[in-house]
Formats: C-alpha cells, structure tokens, sequence
C-alpha cells in the first residue's frame, strides 16, 4: 500500500508526520463540527449590505474549511513528493 522506498531510520520521521496529518484532520472535524452546529448557527439574523447573515456566515465557513483541509492534506503531500 506504501509506494515510498524509505531507509529504515526514516520510517519513525514519516510516522510522526502521519500521526500529525491525522490529528490536524481530526481537529478540523470537529471544528467542522462545531462551525455547522445549531447552536452557533442560531446566533446569525439580520442582513449585511442585503444579503442574510447565516448565509454570508455559511459561505465563508465552508470555504475557510475547505482551505483548511486542502491545505492540511497538500502540505502533507507535498512533503512526501520531496522525500522520492
């Protein structure tokens, strides 16, 4: 399943960086989590220049997440590309 030929002191360094990846995707579900939940989403009425603030606060969280995560799993990648 690994494609990456690595030394064996490697191999701890390249664990530590998954185990990271990982917890930084984890946090990021639950700030998904915690972003998307009623509670929070209850706080938002009114309107900005027009436009209903639950939905200006829907798509600017959605986005801030997916760049959150896009960056989380390329910076990840990207360190891998480097080591072959």
């Amino acid at each position: 399943m690994q494609d990456i030929v690595e030394s064996p002191a490697g191999k701890g360094n390249q664990t530590a960086r998954r185990g990271m990846r990982n917890q930084r995707l984890t946090a990021l579900f639950f700030l998904g989590c915690l972003l998307f939940n009623y509670p929070l989403l209850s706080l938002f009425g009114g309107r900005v220049a027009g436009i209903p603030t639950l939905y200006l606060y829907l798509f600017l969280a959605w986005a801030l997440f997916i760049g959150l995560t896009a960056a989380t799993v390329e910076s990840s990648s990207k360190r891998q590309i480097n080591r072959r």
